[in-house]
């Protein structure tokens, strides 16, 4: 069976599967004489795969809001130090929010970390609420069926506390469907729950790799999802765990069913299910399975020319200069993740506007500055909504956490022997392609620091050499645009430390989003994270 159809498709589906469940098990006033021929009733319904995968899906469609209104997108990306939505000729200053976010003076009103606070728990609702269905035999399953379903809802409940532990540490943890008022758990005891669930379902998922498992969990994106949670346990919990995560990365590559893609376009194309390095997906489409329009975000409106674009894209976010100036000229990926220079009519050929790699401040900036992110393949005749689906977890970052862990526990040149093997697809030359150990080793080659108008520094701020920030600059030229730079740079120290464009650090505890006033108001049981 098609997940990816079914995921793309639930929403009105999955309302109707649950609407009979729910009335199979709510009291009401019947006449419990009356012969009944045409209603289902608890004992005549039988839940088919479709049922089945329907309700399943309930706890997937809300990924779908990474690349939405200020998502997970946004709330990645906003604060780092390669994406930039300043003032423009047609708006953008949004009250302030976008400038809070580079400015990390953002507070508890800020809609971007709380919309994924909301999303996530949305997420974690829908997830529990399938396997209290299960559970109660309200979903009747034959036999054998349950206990797979339910292991791949907790492993989907683990994603989304992974998130969680991410952006906002101290949250509630909510493992049952009800209306109790739930208690906060610290980051460390978010973090134990992550690893122990995802530990203790791994060994029920499915290994299989095809079409019925597209979209879904299977034990490989469990595996990848411990993985980077074991990554970023130094942060989470106060301790490293870099031999869990090798392991963890291991398991994956041995499996021998992920193969880098040969076509670094290929992965992020319109049509990219069949990319061999897909581990998890999160499907989308234009007419089903909408909620794609960060690109409307990123293009400027007269990009509606080049693209034939059916929608006027909005025209906010930028690629900050510092960043494009760190990429080695011949690396294919500059190109391929940005849109520069002059932008082609798609009906006459002719020059629409020249897109330049000038910023000059958050505060005002004209249409043409700044590059566009182009990664994610924009097709001709492009609406407001792209089918794209978006690549949660691909087999390149298996390699690349793997290398990371290598590279800090002293093993240098096997960290290295994987970074040139995933440079090399996007090098003309392999001479170029190659790195050493002592290289990534080194100092970040981003020039760090507050730019002036003309784009020289204004202040150098800290000027302290990263430790291994030249595999954070690898981090970032593989991974540009998807949703992660936030926490690569807290992992690396840079986040919290360093100056860039218009930012100064604010302090340690910028490291996590402070919690919403609305969500403080109604679960007494909150408390606010340090520093807000």
């Amino acid at each position: 069976m098609n997940f990816k159809n079914y995921i793309k498709r639930i929403a009105g589906y999955t309302v109707s599967v649950i609407g009979i469940l729910a009335l199979l098990t709510t009291g009401g006033c019947f006449n419990l004489d009356e012969e009944v021929f045409s209603e289902i009733t608890e004992e005549s319904f039988t839940a088919s795969e479709s049922d089945i995968v329907a309700l399943m899906a309930s706890g997937y469609t809300p990924l779908r809001y990474i690349m939405g209104w200020q998502g997970l997108f946004d709330v990645q990306e906003e604060p780092g130090d390669m994406f930039v939505t300043p003032t423009r000729p047609n708006g953008w200053d949004d009250g302030g929010t976008y400038k809070r976010m580079h400015f990390h003076t953002w507070n508890n009103l800020q809609w971007q970390p709380r919309n994924t606070w909301i999303n996530c728990f949305d997420g974690i609702n829908n997830v529990n609420r399938v396997i209290l269905q299960i559970q109660s035999g309200s979903l009747p399953l034959e036999e054998g069926q349950a206990e797979p379903i339910i292991a791949e809802m907790r492993a989907l409940r683990a994603l989304w506390y992974s998130i969680l532990v991410d952006t906002h540490g101290n949250v509630p943890l909510i493992t049952k469907f009800s209306d109790e008022i739930p208690e906060q758990k610290s980051r460390s005891e978010i973090y134990e729950f992550i690893v122990s669930e995802l530990n203790e379902v791994i060994p029920q998922l499915s290994e299989d790799v095809d079409q019925s498992t597209y979209g879904r969990l299977t034990k490989w994106g469990a595996l990848q999802l411990l993985a980077r949670v074991y990554l970023n346990a130094e942060v989470y919990k106060g301790s490293a765990e870099w031999d869990k995560c090798i392991d963890a990365c291991n398991q994956i590559i041995s499996s021998g069913k992920y193969t880098l893609d040969s076509n670094y376009r290929n992965i992020f194309s319109a049509d990219n299910e069949g990319s061999p390095e897909i581990v998890f997906s999160v499907p989308y489409d234009n007419i089903y399975g909408t909620g794609w329009n960060a690109h409307m975000k990123m293009l400027l409106p007269n990009h509606r020319y080049v693209f034939n674009m059916t929608s006027q894209p909005w025209g906010g976010s930028s690629c900050n200069p510092q960043f494009i100036n760190s990429y080695n000229e011949d690396d294919n990926r500059l190109e391929d993740s940005w849109l520069i220079g002059d932008q082609i009519s798609a009906s006459d050929g002719s020059v629409i506007m020249t897109l330049v790699n000038e910023m000059p401040s958050i505060y005002y900036c004209e249409f043409e500055q700044g590059y566009r992110c182009q990664k994610y393949e924009i097709e001709m005749g492009c609406q407001s909504n792209m089918s794209n689906d978006l690549p949660y977890f691909r087999y390149t970052d298996v390699l690349m956490m793997k290398a990371e862990c290598l590279l800090r526990t002293g093993k240098s040149d096997e960290a290295a022997t994987i970074v040139s093997e995933v440079r090399a697809r996007s090098f003309d030359d392999p001479a170029k392609a190659t790195v050493t150990g002592e290289v990534l080793e080194g100092n970040t080659t981003v020039q760090y620091g507050t730019l002036a108008e003309d784009g020289s520094i204004d202040d150098p701020g800290d000027e302290t050499p990263v430790q291994y920030g030249r595999f954070l600059d690898e981090l970032g030229w593989e991974f540009a645009a998807e949703f992660r730079r936030r926490t690569d740079m807290i992992r690396f120290g840079v986040y919290q430390t360093k100056s860039w464009y218009n930012h100064t650090p604010q302090g340690e505890h910028t490291t996590l989003f402070p919690i919403g006033e609305s969500e403080l108001n109604t679960n007494p049981n909150l408390v606010q994270n340090p520093g807000y």
